[in-house]
């Protein structure tokens, strides 16, 4: 269960006979033909040992010409969203006579846009069981950037005075700077999809495209955008159960990044030492950031990964919420940022595993991030002037977001996808086949009875 695909069961099928009744009961689907053979092999004829190597040397090509740069990007656009936190404590809202309420309308304004369509670009480069560690790699970027971004401010701030500026101004300008040389350079750096990318030989896109079939996918070409896509996406219940999961880690994830500088000083520390404090915890989350992406990979088991990390979340904002001792609160940091990160990246994997096609992909992950990211206006403004020092109600809304939308609702999805696979592999759903071209059955894309869900 939750293994991910059933390629190795198509391509069996179109060399061996048809299965017996019994064979249904554990996913085998007949198909007339393997999915493989109107793909051009540039490999034919070599053996597995052989295949092996170019497909391990394949995927090293990959990671080398998209994962560092998909890093930096975002290392840069998170950095430029915890920056604002930074500034407040080294003197923004004093010299701009800025209200708590002023503030954190300005806050609002950075979950007006979507977030980065970098995982559904991943997903059309990678197989489902390779996707989980990549996206954690160049989320993890998020957690550097709060890390980075506190040492780096504290430096920063150093500046007072320069240019007749005020530290905060140069935290802005600098890191601003920094933004739009990266953007500029994206130009020449990121790159096509698979079926046009020039940094690949035509032997090698035709190695990804292959290999990404192999995986019931078919999201290295391009289709042509159709409204049913669309619609596909608002009505798959699996749209929506993502879209909830996400708002439990995003509300909480931008809560935590912009107001962390603000928390660790009301425990009573300078504000160099408040952004120096904030460091250790977004380490930590880095590191273990990548470690479930590559666990949830090794187990095809997203559903129990989220559930287990959101455990520490919680008990973080209890700790925050429930206890007045500035050592256990630091304490609560730390468990918050765990239980946070790692649940973003591993929930956008997720919803990219369990969804087939270009536009409805795109459709899904789009609408899954978007509300992800309109609950970051929530997370703006929970966190008022008029409760501090101990911001027990905002603790309590992220506190209520981790337990019902991400812990309850990878607890939900994780059972419904389960329930889905048994009947697909019971063959109940191999009805959806009676009566269709190959081209319509194509279309069917994850609701077709050989795409079993990852769990």
């Amino acid at each position: 269960m939750g293994t991910g695909n059933n390629a190795e069961k198509l391509e069996s099928s179109s060399t061996s006979s048809p299965p017996k009744d019994d064979e249904k009961d554990v996913g085998y689907v007949t198909k007339s033909e393997n999915p493989l053979d109107a793909l051009p092999d540039p490999d034919a004829g070599l053996s597995e040992e052989e295949r092996a190597l170019i497909d391990k040397r394949l995927v090293r090509k990959l990671d080398l010409k998209l994962i560092p740069w998909l890093t930096i990007l975002y290392l840069a656009s998170f950095l430029d969203r915890t920056a604002i936190g930074n500034a407040k404590i080294v003197g923004l809202l004093t010299d701009l006579h800025m209200s708590s309420g002023q503030y954190n309308a300005a806050l609002s304004l950075f979950f007006v846009s979507l977030f980065p369509g970098v995982n559904y670009y991943l997903s059309c480069w990678y197989k489902r069981s390779e996707l989980g560690i990549r996206a954690a790699i160049f989320f993890s970027a998020a957690a550097l950037a709060g890390s980075f971004g506190g040492l780096l401010a504290a430096g920063i701030a150093k500046m007072n005075g320069v240019g007749g500026k005020p530290g905060w101004a140069w935290i802005f300008i600098l890191e601003g700077l920094l933004t739009i040389l990266i953007g500029i350079a994206s130009y020449w750096l990121v790159h096509d999809f698979p079926d046009d990318a020039k940094f690949l030989s035509v032997a090698d896109r035709q190695r990804v495209m292959r290999r990404l079939k192999a995986d019931s996918q078919s999201s290295a070409e391009h289709e042509d955008f159709k409204m049913a896509y669309f619609w596909a996406s608002v009505k798959d219940w699996k749209t929506w159960a993502f879209a909830t999961i996400y708002m439990g880690c995003d509300g909480a994830l931008y809560a935590f990044a912009l107001f962390l500088p603000t928390i660790i000083a009301e425990l009573g520390y300078s504000s160099t030492t408040a952004n120096l404090l904030s460091v250790p915890p977004y380490a930590a989350a880095a590191a273990l950031t990548v470690f479930i992406g590559w666990l949830a990979d090794r187990t095809q088991q997203r559903g129990w990964c989220n559930v287990g990390v959101s455990l520490l979340g919680i008990a973080g904002f209890s700790m925050l919420l429930g206890s007045s001792s500035p050592a256990c609160k630091y304490v609560g940091t730390f468990f918050g940022a765990l239980g946070i990160y790692p649940c973003v990246a591993n929930t956008i994997t997720w919803a990219a595993n369990n969804t087939e096609g270009v536009y409805k992909r795109g459709v899904t992950i789009g609408f899954v991030i978007g509300w992800g990211n309109l609950n970051g206006v929530m997370s703006s403004n929970v966190y008022r002037a008029q409760d501090k020092p101990n911001y027990r109600p905002g603790h309590a809304v992220v506190l209520a977001y981790m337990v019902i939308f991400l812990l309850g609702g990878s607890l939900a999805t994780h059972f419904g996808l389960v329930a889905e696979n048994k009947k697909k592999l019971a063959g109940k759903r191999d009805g959806l086949l009676q009566g269709k071209s190959e081209a319509e059955i194509e279309a069917l894309g994850d609701r077709k009875p050989d795409f079993i869900y990852t769990v």
